[in-house]
């Protein structure tokens, strides 16, 4: 299998592309959607995954869905956020999370989407039918519904599950600080893989503050 990482402003989307099928793992903003596009058009997309319901990461699921006639996954926990992005509060402690919570927020409240997810997943999940060999692991915390994608050759894309934005590091923004921090640990029990954030740049898993 591989990975193609595709930056799109502070965020990431991804592309799981083996034997002639691909994936697209999020999808970006609405002002990137022109430049993602140009990327990702040559592969053969059969399925978009969005890691959780923020905008920033699923804002263009509706028109890539068009574009490859493949039908959009997520976790059903995150539908509502579809709809209404402060559905869920976000909560900070760091500095630089208060931060980044504070433009999140702005950005939040002015968001409309019309997205219809018609395939859902469950922890343990397999994408074998769409022609890619990755499990689906539930990572709760960030949002009830927030999601990754083991991608079994020692990687795997965690969408807001961990941050590197400014550094390696649990979310900086959370809905459930418990359960976020028990998803950072899950992955961190998963070995020493590649870790593919929603945001930043990726890096192996030891070099994560998982404080």
């Amino acid at each position: 299998m591989d990975i193609y990482r595709v930056k799109c402003g502070n965020g990431n989307c991804y592309v799981l592309e083996e034997k002639g099928s691909a994936v697209l793992v999020d999808t970006g903003t609405i002002e990137y959607r022109k430049a993602i596009e140009e990327k990702i058009k040559r592969f053969p997309i059969k399925l978009i995954v969005l890691t959780h319901g923020h905008f920033d990461h699923c804002q263009n699921a509706d028109y890539f869905s068009k574009l490859f006639g493949a039908p959009v996954a997520m976790n059903k926990k995150d539908v509502g956020l579809l709809k209404n992005q402060m559905k869920e509060k976000l909560s900070a402690k760091t500095i630089p999370g208060k931060i980044v919570l504070l433009f999140s927020l702005l950005s939040l409240k002015k968001v409309k989407m019309n997205i219809t997810p018609s395939v859902f997943l469950e922890d343990g999940d397999l994408l074998k039918a769409y022609g890619v060999d990755a499990e689906v692991i539930a990572l709760p915390g960030h949002t009830q519904g927030s999601i990754g994608i083991d991608c079994k050759e020692d990687c795997v894309i965690v969408g807001d599950a961990l941050m590197n934005m400014f550094y390696p590091t649990v979310s900086m923004l959370y809905g459930n600080e418990k359960m976020m921090r028990q998803s950072a640990e899950k992955i961190k029990e998963m070995g020493d893989k590649t870790i593919y954030f929603g945001h930043g740049k990726p890096v192996k898993t030891y070099l994560i503050n998982l404080k």
